[in-house]
């Protein structure tokens, strides 16, 4: 499996040079189809762009928490990532995560790019191709799960109506029982087989309930148990760190969304909190536009509305968050490429199309 992902990222690099009209259509398709959803959300984004003039209400204090909580984010990634390559040095999945992410953020469909760069920069530095795929594709898998496994933990706290706390270091220390949670739920699917058959099975039977003319796949339990021993066998006896460091990745970026709430005021249940915040990262991984622009800004206000939150400070509020966790990435992302470039000099082609064959 490693191998045949680390040919398909190299032959990624061929074909990049011998683009087909068929490619081409796709592209102007890709392309038409951002544009209509864009179009479709522009309310949304103009309410929360509009909102730039009414950032001087949140105090510089509060910048620093958002600044630092997702700068801890970014941490928790590259910790996690360290564990599934099997690597004791930060600076190569740093840099590499840095770079391939802002690349993701500005490109249609930036998940493949992204992973194609990162792939391709840890190489670069170093690491074997095959460890590299296997590593980078466990630890995707390991973050998505630790992001679905959030609105489980939030259903507890809709049904007893939690609500956020007046100090952001009593949101925090809750955060912590939800860190505790998702490492405590992660050991579990990683531990059972049972566990993950069962899901599987019970994703099954409601989906062929829901979707009777269109039902999932009948191996999809066993397809979700061979993704679960592919990170098993990629991460080995340091699980429990990854884990951890997975969870650690999503809940400080949670948190800073709860410090731009805090910042402007806005004190809604942290229970619905979580649930939109889950809902707008779960349709950011859907590829219909570049790092969910558009789609994140506009599920957030959205979901904030629902909870109680008044548009104008919902709209300030989602600003100051995609501001730390979207925009800011992109130069730091770029200067990172710039560095590793500089440090290993073959890599000025890596973003250069492979020479055909022949």
């Amino acid at each position: 499996m490693a191998r045949r992902a680390a040919r398909g990222v190299d032959h990624a690099g061929a074909a990049a040079g011998r683009l087909r009209p068929t490619a081409v259509w796709r592209r102007i398709v890709a392309f038409l189809l951002v544009a209509a959803i864009l179009y479709g959300l522009a309310p949304a984004i103009l309410d929360v762009f509009g909102a730039f003039g009414d950032l001087g209400r949140v105090k510089p204090w509060w910048w620093a928490v958002v600044v630092l909580s997702q700068a801890a984010a970014s941490v928790c990634t590259w910790a996690a990532q360290r564990v599934a390559l099997h690597t004791h040095g930060w600076v190569p999945v740093a840099t590499s995560q840095l770079a391939s992410g802002a690349l993701g953020r500005v490109v249609p469909g930036g998940a493949a790019a992204a992973g194609a760069l990162q792939y391709r920069m840890l190489v670069q530095a170093g690491m074997e191709a095959a460890s590299v795929a296997t590593g980078l594709t466990a630890g995707s898998v390991l973050l998505v799960a630790a992001l679905t496994g959030l609105p489980v933990l939030a259903v507890p706290a809709v049904i007893g109506g939690l609500q956020v706390p007046a100090r952001l270091i009593e949101a925090a220390l809750l955060g912590v029982l939800l860190f505790l949670g998702l490492v405590a739920l992660g050991a579990v699917l990683l531990s059972s087989e049972r566990v993950v058959l069962g899901i599987g099975e019970a994703t099954t039977s409601v989906m062929r309930r829901l979707r009777p003319r269109h039902p999932p796949p009948a191996d999809l339990p066993a397809r979700l148990l061979a993704e679960r021993e592919l990170v098993r066998e990629a991460l080995g006896d340091r699980w429990p760190l990854a884990v951890a460091a997975a969870a650690g990745r999503w809940l400080f970026d949670f948190l800073t969304l709860l410090a731009a709430l805090e910042a402007v005021g806005a004190n809604p249940r942290i229970s619905l909190t979580l649930l939109a915040y889950c809902a707008a990262q779960l349709l950011a991984l859907i590829p219909l536009t570049p790092g969910g622009l558009g789609i994140v800004e506009a599920g957030l206000t959205g979901t904030l509305a629902l909870t109680g939150v008044p548009g104008a400070a919902a709209a300030v509020a989602t600003l100051a968050y995609r501001l730390a966790s979207y925009w800011l990435p992109l130069p730091i992302g770029l200067a990172a490429y710039v560095w590793h470039r500089r440090r290993h000099p073959d890599a000025a082609a890596l973003l250069e199309p492979s020479p055909r064959p022949g």
